[in-house]
């Protein structure tokens, strides 16, 4: 009897170590404060939200089956406005206009330029570091996204009710890690905390910003304002 309950312990503790721990979809929101304080009702999409363990454990390697990011560009716009990818991405600019586009970045994360392509050909980018990468259009002014690498599988963007959804986190103690493009870049530092991820413990509660910086009109690639689109050519037309 002794020896039997021996083994059934043995088994017990062989199971519990060689099952993977059970992962948990972390939640949150975000409320967006005006200038006095006060929550007003107003767009909450578009603010990333990223969790790193806090015990520097490694990243696990990209996941060769899923499917490359993609940044559409589409009547005049990038499709999503924001995207968070994992170090190592390679993400696909299809487009998908009748016209030509340019997208570049000359910013602080990838710097690229993958020059004029025409409707229906997509160029790829392989975002190789961490970091923000800004992006635009060299014929469309009005264009602009935001591509973030991160160091982490475990990331999301909210909707426009503010809803953030982190899916497949396994349980432990993380620092959560928060860009949001109208914030003063000063102030986002100050966002991050740490929190611990566990079965009775899976949100992130409410994150409360504040807009505070304007949108300024950015350069085109080489540093000059854009010219004047004319109203009759949406696109950039062959020399």
């Amino acid at each position: 009897m002794i020896v039997r309950r021996m083994f059934l312990s043995a088994v017990m503790v062989l199971l519990s170590v060689s099952s993977p721990a059970q992962t948990v979809t972390v939640t949150g929101s975000v409320s967006m404060a005006s200038d006095s304080g006060k929550s007003k009702a107003t767009d909450a999409a578009n603010v990333a939200v990223w969790l790193v363990p806090a015990d520097g454990t490694p990243s696990p390697p990209l996941d060769a089956n899923k499917a490359r990011p993609r940044l559409v560009q589409h009547n005049k716009s990038f499709e999503p406005h924001v995207l968070i990818v994992k170090v190592g991405s390679e993400v696909e600019f299809p487009n998908r206009d009748p016209f030509f586009h340019n997208v570049f970045s000359l910013f602080d994360g990838k710097r690229f330029d993958l020059g004029l392509y025409e409707a229906g050909t997509t160029r790829n980018v392989q975002f190789d570091k961490p970091g923000i990468s800004y992006i635009f259009c060299n014929i469309h002014a009005e264009m602009s996204a935001v591509v973030i690498a991160v160091n982490t599988p475990y990331y999301a963007v909210s909707d426009r009710k503010g809803q953030i959804i982190i899916a497949n986190v396994p349980p432990g103690r993380y620092v959560s890690h928060v860009w949001y493009e109208a914030a003063m870049p000063e102030s986002l530092p100050g966002l991050a905390k740490e929190i611990t991820v566990s079965q009775n413990n899976s949100t992130l509660g409410i994150l409360r910003l504040s807009p505070s910086k304007a949108q300024e009109a950015h350069k085109n690639m080489y540093g000059h304002d854009y010219p004047p689109p004319a109203p009759s050519t949406p696109g950039y037309q062959r020399p």
